[in-house]
């Protein structure tokens, strides 16, 4: 923990002065761009990930990057989103899935988490996405098949995010915007998920025309 505490320490002496204002005018309230929802791996650094400021991101992190269905059993992750969506009114949510999720490897044996009988229900949210893997990726190699598992997780879970119904009413709305990526953690690639083609490219590719934009326009829309 001393690592931690010289941490805060160094922020409030050498970080904190820089970003004042900053941080006065966040004392006041919130309007990120995205819900970001991802892994609670401790590889994934989100703020480094996106080059994001205090404020820009409203994150929800959990074992899996999943979001389960909605029912009217309360839980957090079901509040957090009606609460990004239907309050803040927040215009893009992301699930951002990653290489080497143990979440994954996991919910591809969950029979095997006997011990951890928590895991092995809240992984049953991403059984669609292994069923999917193992009706068409019979063939593959075992990492290709986990890339795949990755990449139908964070689909499945867009999928699920749909029926939280602040979120209907905002995608009926056209008042936010769904993104799947998924992130590299080796070589620091991210793909994006597109929806009309069921295809996945580099995000560079995928928002090319915005980040063009974003260039011209500093404060475009990028996310």
């Amino acid at each position: 923990m001393s690592n931690f505490a010289s941490g805060v320490v160094k922020f409030q002496r050498e970080v904190y002065p820089g970003k004042q204002e900053l941080f006065e005018r966040l004392s006041t309230g919130q309007s990120p761009e995205a819900l970001f929802i991802t892994c609670s791996d401790s590889r994934i650094e989100t703020a480094m990930l996106t080059q994001t400021e205090p404020g820009e991101l409203f994150i929800c992190r959990n074992a899996g990057n999943i979001v389960p269905p909605h029912t009217n059993q309360t839980g957090g992750m079901t509040a957090s989103i009606e609460f990004a969506i239907g309050a803040l009114k927040i215009p893009h949510i992301v699930v951002c899935g990653h290489t080497e999720c143990g979440a994954m490897k996991g919910a591809m044996n969950r029979a095997g988490l006997t011990n951890l009988p928590h895991v092995r229900e809240w992984l049953g949210y991403a059984q669609g996405a292994v069923d999917i893997v193992e009706a068409l990726g019979s063939g593959l190699s075992p990492e290709a098949k986990m890339r795949m598992l990755l990449e139908q997780n964070v689909i499945l879970q867009l999928a699920h995010l749909r029926t939280h119904p602040t979120v209907a009413v905002a995608l009926a709305q056209k008042a936010v915007k769904l993104h799947g990526w998924v992130y590299d953690i080796k070589t620091g690639g991210v793909t994006a998920y597109d929806e009309v083609t069921e295809t996945w490219s580099p995000v560079e590719d995928h928002y090319a025309s915005q980040l063009v934009s974003a260039t011209i326009h500093p404060h475009a829309c990028t996310a």
